[in-house]
C-alpha cells in the first residue's frame, strides 16, 4: 500500500522507491507489471520537476510494461492512470516541442489509482 499511498499522494519519487523494493522481489510476471507501474511514477517525477523528455522516455516504457496487464490487477484499478499517463505523455511532447518547459501540470491534474476490493500483492505488503 504504500506506494500506491504516495502515488496518490503526488509523491511519485516515493511511490518509486516503495514499488522498487517489491520488483526487486518479485519472482513472476509481476515483476514487469511493478516495473510499469515505477516507470510511470517516475515519469510523473519528471513532470513535475520539468524534466520533460525524461517524463516522455518514462511514459512510454511504463505504458508498454502495463499494456500486457489487465487494468485491473492485483486489486487495483489503473485505468484513470494509464488514461490521463497517455495524454501527460502527449502534453510533455507538445512542451518540449514548444520549448515551454517551465510549464507544469495543476496538481489536481495528476490521476489516482484506485484500489478495487482486496489487493492481491506478489511479495511482501506494498
Amino acid at each position: 500500500m504504500r506506494g500506491l499511498n504516495h502515488f496518490n499522494a503526488l509523491e511519485f519519487w516515493d511511490a518509486h522507491e516503495a514499488w522498487e523494493e517489491l520488483w526487486l522481489a518479485a519472482q513472476s510476471d509481476l515483476d514487469q507489471f511493478l516495473q510499469g507501474l515505477i516507470q510511470v511514477a517516475a515519469a510523473y517525477h519528471h513532470l513535475k520537476r520539468g524534466t520533460f523528455s525524461g517524463g516522455v522516455r518514462l511514459f512510454d516504457a511504463g505504458l508498454g510494461r502495463l499494456a500486457s496487464f489487465d487494468a485491473r490487477t492485483c486489486g487495483i484499478d489503473r485505468g484513470d492512470v494509464e488514461r490521463a499517463a497517455r495524454e501527460h505523455r502527449q502534453w510533455a511532447a507538445e512542451r518540449i516541442a514548444r520549448g515551454e518547459m517551465a510549464a507544469r501540470l495543476a496538481p489536481d491534474a495528476y490521476p489516482k489509482i484506485h484500489v478495487v476490493g482486496k489487493i492481491i500483492l506478489p511479495v511482501a505488503p506494498w
